[in-house]
């Protein structure tokens, strides 16, 4: 029988994982290890505070549920989530900067044509939203699939509020890459805090906000799906986002306008606000290019 010590435990534990059967899952495990490891000696914990460690994951994961995942806002307070997204997102110089999904998106939302108002009964001032959807080489891309979701004026998502569906919707651009819609604009709002993870921002003397954004997913056979955000310019939390989602290159001004004219030549009765977005894609360059 070998012994173990503070000072031989870590390279005893990499030595079990000599046999694994998977190169991928011993990387992964061999790298858990040492960085756990690692974090302990650099932190010397008391057993009080190991004990509370545990009994906070345990408490996370607790709280899951089919609508809630506390382990995955945990990775996102964390700064984990972006970290993984900029790792599997690097489109190169050109592509529209990605940014975490985050919890809210629903799978297939309903399709609408261009020019669909999708606010159904939210509050908010109203929005008009135009994109375009274009390749690095500046060519429009026709029929590629736009969903969008995002809060109302109070800062809630349809789906927090009960079953209509609102403010969320599926678009096809038509042959110049274009998507037009109504919503409204939206607000900044907490990320969920009433849980272990609450807690913690709260030990931490972190706030729980998000500045205010509309979420877009848009997906085409021959270029890279792009998920991001497009931030409302001004808001009060743009420096200090819950998740660390905001990139520059995102944000937006919301132009407000008395009258006007809609995408489709028609008058706009009314005063509403405007939000525009050019998005560029990168091209597929993997296995699935086709």
């Amino acid at each position: 029988m070998s012994e173990v010590d503070e000072g031989s435990i870590t390279r005893a534990v990499l030595d079990s994982l000599r046999d694994c059967p998977h190169p991928r899952l011993r990387q992964v495990s061999e790298a858990l290890v040492r960085h756990l490891h690692a974090f302990v000696r650099e932190v010397e914990p008391t057993m009080e505070e190991w004990r509370a460690g545990i009994d906070f994951l345990t408490r996370t994961g607790q709280i899951c549920s089919p609508s809630r995942q506390e382990f995955i806002l945990l990775s996102d307070v964390l700064g984990v989530s972006m970290l993984v997204d900029a790792i599997n997102h690097r489109f190169g110089e050109g592509a529209t900067e990605s940014t975490v999904l985050g919890p809210f998106y629903v799978e297939n939302p309903p399709e609408q044509p261009s020019g669909a108002d999708i606010s159904g009964d939210a509050p908010g001032e109203r929005l008009l939203v135009e994109c375009t959807v274009r390749s690095r080489r500046g060519e429009p891309v026709a029929d590629a699939l736009v969903d969008t979701w995002q809060s109302d004026a109070e800062g809630f998502y349809d789906v927090q509020r009960g079953d209509a569906t609102q403010l969320r919707a599926r678009f096809r651009t038509d042959r110049e890459g274009r998507v037009w819609f109504w919503s409204v604009v939206p607000s900044s709002y907490p990320v969920p805090n009433d849980g272990p993870v609450g807690e913690l921002l709260r030990a931490q003397g972190r706030h729980p906000y998000r500045p205010a954004h509309v979420h877009f997913m848009i997906g085409h056979p021959a270029y890279e799906t792009l998920v991001t955000h497009v931030f409302i310019a001004g808001d009060r939390y743009l420096d200090s986002d819950a998740v660390f989602g905001v990139k520059r290159s995102l944000i937006k001004d919301v132009e407000r306008r008395s009258a006007g004219l809609d995408p489709a030549g028609r008058p706009i009765e009314g005063p509403h606000a405007r939000l525009t977005y050019d998005f560029v894609l990168a091209e597929m360059t993997g296995p699935e290019a086709r």
